[in-house]
């Protein structure tokens, strides 16, 4: 499960250095991906508790600056002079310079969004304990996707293409809005998912406890 979430965050943060433009709709091409990682972290902080979410979130994060390094030193490392080599050159520039802007919204946004995800799971989990699973992913997917988006489109604006607040708020509010019908559209399997990791997870019990 760490490994997918670590491989989610990773082409997320290249994915969305692209602008999407799908009718009136303006998003990035990572907007398929992200949810998921949500989904991930309701999971592995409702069954294996706060502390290890934050660290499959620093897991994550520590790949996607690997991959921000490895790339700089890609376009750094001097390639063919000709014709075909100098267009390549710059087309990797374009498509893998501004990734690091976007690991960087992506660090701020999802560290602040997924914390408070975590926090309000965690929370509601210590009153309720088993009960009221459902009222505990709804809150804290709407709070916690609120803050990321807020942070992350702020911040990855320029790398995407956006220059204008019109195109910050319809980048916005429809990256928070995707972002929330999925994962409500995705509550009974994240629900089963989390049942069945909690009958097959023998530390689970101890978790909770803790």
């Amino acid at each position: 499960m760490l490994a997918v979430m670590v491989l989610v965050v990773v082409l997320s943060s290249i994915g969305a250095s692209k602008g999407v433009v799908i009718g009136p709709v303006i998003t990035d091409g990572a907007f398929f991906l992200f949810p998921g990682a949500y989904i991930l972290g309701d999971v592995i902080t409702e069954v294996y508790g706060p502390a290890a979410a934050k660290r499959a979130i620093a897991t994550g994060f520590l790949g996607s600056l690997s991959a921000v390094l490895v790339y700089a030193l890609i376009i750094w490392l001097p390639g063919f002079d000709d014709e075909f080599g100098l267009a390549k050159q710059q087309a990797l520039e374009v498509a893998l310079g501004p990734v690091w802007i976007v690991v960087l919204a992506s660090l701020l946004g999802y560290a602040a969004g997924q914390s408070v995800n975590s926090l309000i799971m965690w929370a509601g989990k210590r009153r309720n304990q088993e009960s009221k699973l459902y009222r505990r992913l709804i809150s804290s997917t709407g709070a916690g996707e609120g803050v990321d988006t807020i942070i992350f489109c702020t911040v990855a604006a320029q790398a995407i293409g956006i220059d204008s607040v019109a195109q910050w708020a319809n980048y916005a509010f429809f990256g928070f809005l995707w972002k929330v019908l999925v994962e409500l559209s995705l509550m009974p399997v994240t629900a089963r998912a989390i049942g069945w990791m909690k009958n097959h997870e023998p530390s689970y019990g101890r978790t909770v406890s803790n």
